[in-house]
């Protein structure tokens, strides 16, 4: 089925969908009955792999002593690169999963010890002993960024420069100028669920369940690292434990736990340590941006330039922090460059809105900064600047755009007319009051997604996809639109996800997996309505469905009974016509925030949150609702509190687990409200929704700085702004 634009159709009764629905996988999850990839219990005899990270970030191994941990009770098998044909890379990532001779990044897998118990394979894990030749690495960001080239161009990669009008010029005429470097840090994902894998091979086809969020990815990259075809390769992650993005393809745990399985001919277990989930994995990288804005007096913006430069192993991506910029704000003349300097840190990668997120950490800032020196409302300037036009190309207009919408019913909610324009001047005893404010952008792709449908003997529908839930809901939406399709309820549907044998859908990533999957649902429960109609000798715009019935020309029969002979399948595809080019896929957002600080130590506290959001039809928003409460408090702790610490030395991250690691606790959360823009986009899809979840993140951590530079008068452009930092500018004032 090939998509262009929804006109009326069954979704806009918002009957189920559009409707608050609980999470029909909900049950299984608080009983603890839903089984994550480590809970897997294969009928192949079941033993344990622990995995080594190198003790280097830079140099070669030359030599590996196995004596001691090989005659370790319980060993069964040690494996690294030496008893293994060389491993290869995937299509998204450029570290390899078993490091050796050459060592890439610190704590890559070098090895994997298998035994009977995992305690076992963790005790000879420790003895074993393995030599390394260190060499110079580059740990560095701050001392690389003046001489990093331009990035490459590519797959997730945006061009590495864009350019509209003359930029130079009008920012050297421009009446009022913001000329300002802010910086964020590297940053880890800390999710519930660490990686972890089980896999056997039954004879040449190896099985693995795992957390793997795209499956198609993880199957493909599966492939090319064990250089095995695709089709010899069945995955399963029917339920994964969270997730930003590190999941999106297969990482040590899998590749490893494949080559010992194959190895010892056994079924292997394999969970990443908390420390390697920070060093072995990926994580969000550190970015240093450059951001220059011109306006004239009335606060139109004339020039925007936004400069970035990020750093990564050999082969990775830049973390694409420019990229919402050209999207966000109108102005004649434009420039943005991204850079990539070489690191040999552990792989930068996606993690929740790669580079809008961080972009927006300094783009809205500057906004703030700009709004101060015309002496303009910081919502009523965003305002001044929205536009229905692509930035970047004129003629081409936005499928949807309720920016101005937003930051309107925020600012109204949210009482921003209290706030003091004048920062200090609000306080409450020791504690000094202020608000912040900040736009949101996040693109809102959708990919080809297929789905399985199938009337079942009892009447009740069953759905397949390879499409994964990372705990966003994908279960209960799934059935909603199936429901609807038919006259059903949620609980009237099956919906079974994460096995590569069903389907191909786009997975979970990149905030296409809502709007996609349904797409891909609707296409086959299409497909099946034409299936029965065939079989009830009618036309398909004759059919109605209601209660479990299939309505014809004022005659009705049970579902159940058309399925009696047995039951009736159908397979199709949702893919996308050339004319979605012709418009821009954003969803648009605001977010408002209220802070105090303690005058004396310079304590932040966070005390309400307001996100409103733009994303088309909302499917489920109690689900949804739940993504972007989520994001809001990923948000806080991006702003106030994360940090993966490099240890420039010896090229490692030192907080690499979940105590050194600050992420926020319920006690850092405030009052939080989500309020959803109540318009749909045909353009989008056949339920004209979009996804939500990565927009309640981006403009988050801005909203929060600049709210403490309202209560405070300290502007502090490196994030995270802890209390350091505050008393040090404070000092400086």
């Amino acid at each position: 089925m090939i998509f262009y634009k929804a006109g009326k159709n069954i979704f806009d009764q918002q009957r189920v969908v559009g409707k608050p629905q609980r999470r029909v996988d909900g049950p299984l999850k608080v009983t603890g009955t839903a089984t994550y990839a480590y809970e897997q219990q294969p009928t192949q005899k079941l033993v344990y792999g622990y995995i080594v990270g190198a003790e280097i970030a830079s140099g070669q191994i030359t030599g590996i002593d196995e004596r001691k941990a090989k005659h370790s009770e319980g060993v069964i098998d040690i494996i690294t690169y030496q008893n293994v044909p060389e491993v290869g890379t995937g299509a998204f990532l450029s570290a390899k999963a078993l490091g050796g001779p050459h060592i890439q990044h610190y704590h890559q897998a070098v090895a994997i010890v298998v035994a009977s118990s995992f305690e076992q394979a963790r005790a000879a894990a420790s003895s074993l002993v393995i030599h390394y030749k260190r060499e110079a690495g580059q740990y560095s960001l701050q001392s690389r960024a003046a001489s990093a080239p331009l990035s490459k161009s590519g797959s997730f990669r945006p061009d590495p420069v864009s350019s509209v009008g003359n930029f130079v010029s009008a920012f050297q005429q421009a009446a009022v100028k913001v000329d300002e470097v802010y910086t964020t840090p590297d940053q880890s994902h800390a999710m519930m669920e660490p990686h972890a894998t089980v896999a056997y091979w039954e004879k040449d086809m190896l099985h693995c369940w795992t957390g793997v969020q795209q499956l198609n990815w993880g199957v493909r990259d599966l492939a090319l690292a064990l250089g095995v075809p695709k089709e010899k390769i069945r995955m399963r992650a029917p339920f994964i434990g969270g997730s930003f993005g590190v999941k999106g393809t297969v990482m040590s745990d899998t590749v490893l736990a494949a080559l010992a399985a194959r190895k010892t001919g056994l079924a292997v277990k394999v969970t990443l340590q908390r420390p390697l989930v920070a060093n072995n994995t990926a994580h969000r990288p550190a970015t240093i941006q450059h951001v220059q804005l011109g306006a004239n007096r009335d606060g139109k913006l004339t020039a925007i330039g936004h400069r970035s430069v990020s750093g990564n192993i050999p082969g990775g991506r830049p973390e694409a922090a420019v990229l919402s910029t050209r999207y966000l704000y109108h102005a004649d003349n434009r420039a943005t460059e991204l850079k990539l300097a070489e690191l040999n840190l552990p792989e930068g990668s996606a993690m929740r809105a790669p580079g809008e997120a961080p972009g927006q950490m300094a783009l809205e800032i500057a906004m703030d900064e700009l709004a101060e020196k015309l002496k303009i409302d910081p919502v009523e300037l965003r305002i001044i600047n929205d536009t229905r036009f692509s930035p970047e190309h004129p003629n081409k207009t936005f499928s949807q755009r309720n920016l101005a919408r937003c930051l309107e019913r925020g600012a109204e909610a949210f009482g921003w007319h209290h706030r003091s324009p004048t920062p200090g001047q609000q306080k409450a005893g020791r504690w000094l009051k202020g608000m912040g404010v900040s736009s949101a952008i996040r693109g809102a792709p959708v990919l080809p997604s297929a789905a399985r449908l199938t009337l079942q003997s009892d009447g009740r529908l069953n759905v397949k996809t390879d499409m994964t839930d990372i705990g966003t809901g994908t279960y209960t939406i799934l059935a909603q639109t199936a429901a609807d399709m038919f006259g059903l309820t949620p609980a009237d549907i099956d919906v079974q996800l994460g096995d590569s044998a069903f389907p191909e859908s786009p997975g979970s990533g990149g905030q296409w997996g809502a709007a996609s999957s349904t797409a891909g649902v609707y296409a086959a429960c299409v497909a099946l309505q034409e299936k029965l109609a065939e079989k009830v000798g009618a036309s398909l715009h004759d059919l109605s469905f209601s209660d479990g019935l299939l309505i014809v020309n004022g005659t009705s029969v049970s579902l159940q009974n058309l399925a009696s002979q047995g039951e009736i399948s159908a397979d199709a595809k949702m893919e996308y016509s050339e004319g979605r080019k012709e418009f821009e896929h954003q969803t648009f957002g605001a977010h408002f925030v209220e802070v105090e600080v303690n005058e004396m130590t310079f304590e932040v506290r966070v005390k309400r949150m307001l996100a409103v959001c733009d994303a088309g039809r909302i499917i489920n928003p109690k689900a949804a609702e739940n993504q972007v409460l989520g994001g809001m408090v990923m948000g806080l702790g991006a702003a106030l509190m994360e940090e993966l610490v490099v240890d420039e030395r010896l090229g490692f991250f030192v907080n690499h687990d979940l105590a050194g690691y600050e992420i926020p606790v319920h006690a850092d959360i405030p009052q939080q409200s989500v309020i959803f823009i109540d318009d749909v986009d045909e353009f989008a899809g056949p339920l004209k929704a979009k996804g939500v979840g990565e927009l309640g993140l981006t403009g988050v951590a801005p909203a929060i700085a600049n709210a403490i530079y309202n209560a405070t008068g300290i502007r502090v452009r490196d994030y995270p702004l802890t209390l350091d930092k505050l008393m040090t500018k404070a000092r400086a004032i």
